[in-house]
């Protein structure tokens, strides 16, 4: 991925001040000199215990939960907690789902005519019905005020696109878990060909349309984004915190090892609720569909007509790091 200065977060570290956060010397266990980290994440090193081996097994991929017990003696699941099994979670509609329990459509239109009107997550009974076009590298969960609407039907391979259909009134307030899953559980990473620690990219793009079939709002920079999980780090040292800003620009994503580090924040309880304050997280990056790779998947191109409007396109999303942050909360307020 292309380096670009980010003038914003130069900005931003110059105005809010570097956190004064207890130092914690952690030693390299290959060896090497020790690092020495500054900050309020917990530090794990090294693959996580398996806990669940699949969560969809008829997936390309293994979609594995773990944990791992960082240095301050906490428990951590990694990629990260999810509701994929809570059945009081509802799944999205398929926009495509190439696997034989899924649907796949050529339009979005003809995704929406195969809806019977029970998808319809109720928020508000006097409310309009609103429906949203998502694609996720590589999971999410989406909620609405607070209420879950709909979770990923796969949580890591093949690419998929989903449809969720709500009832509420504006403003409303969006709120998503997304999940860059790993292969190489605690360790950020996957296999790419004769690569064992291969490290994988994340991606999140919405469109949302009022009952009127009007975008109401799409993905873009003024949305919300904060990291919560970010590995694999080879030096703890090129971590940057700033009060509620949380940065791994400036870490390797050329090299990971079966040492490699993994930095973790606890969720906010009521993250996804309306009372939640935002105000102090970054603003959202915005990433290419180049970057992102999306090109030549028809789960996203069947879709360029929705995603990519010529007069409201949507982008990408994710926090800053689109390879190493691979648990990232991001909301909006629709008004």
């Amino acid at each position: 991925m292309k380096k670009i200065f980010n003038f914003s977060l130069f900005f931003v570290l110059l105005t809010v001040g570097f956190c004064q956060c207890k130092k914690t010397t952690i030693e390299d266990t290959t060896g090497s000199a020790s690092t020495t980290y500054s900050g309020t994440a917990s530090i794990t090193q090294g693959k996580a215990t398996t806990t669940t081996s699949n969560l969809f097994t008829a997936g390309m991929r293994l979609a594995g939960l773990g944990t791992i017990t960082s240095k301050d003696a906490k428990i951590w699941t990694v990629p990260a907690e999810v509701n994929f099994t809570n059945s009081s979670f509802p799944f999205a509609s398929d926009l495509y789902n190439s696997y034989v329990s899924g649907h796949s459509y050529g339009t979005a239109s003809s995704a929406t005519a195969a809806l019977n009107g029970t998808d319809v997550i109720t928020i508000d009974n006097t409310g309009e019905i609103y429906t949203a076009y998502v694609f996720c590298d590589n999971y999410f969960e989406m909620y609405v005020n607070g209420t879950p609407v709909g979770k990923d039907a796969i949580p890591y391979t093949d690419f998929n696109a989903s449809i969720i259909r709500f009832k509420a009134k504006k403003p409303f307030t969006i709120a998503v878990k997304c999940v860059d899953w790993e292969e190489n559980l605690g360790l950020g990473t996957e296999m790419q060909g004769s690569t064992a620690n291969h490290i994988g990219d994340g991606g999140f793009v919405a469109v949302i349309k009022n009952g009127a079939g009007t975008i109401e709002t799409t993905t873009n920079n003024t949305w919300k984004a904060q990291t919560y999980y970010i590995s694999p780090i080879s030096d703890l040292s090129c971590l940057v915190e700033s009060g509620n800003y949380r940065y791994s620009n400036t870490c390797s994503t050329s090299t990971a090892s079966t040492t490699s580090y993994g930095a973790h924040w606890s969720l906010p309880a009521n993250w996804f609720s309306t009372s939640f304050d935002d105000t102090l997280w970054p603003s959202a990056t915005t990433f290419t569909n180049e970057t992102v790779g999306v090109i030549g998947k028809p789960s996203y191109t069947n879709f360029a007509d929705i995603f990519d409007n010529s007069s409201n396109n949507a982008s990408f999303i994710w926090s800053t790091n689109l390879l190493l942050d691979n648990l990232v909360l991001i909301r909006k307020k629709v008004e």
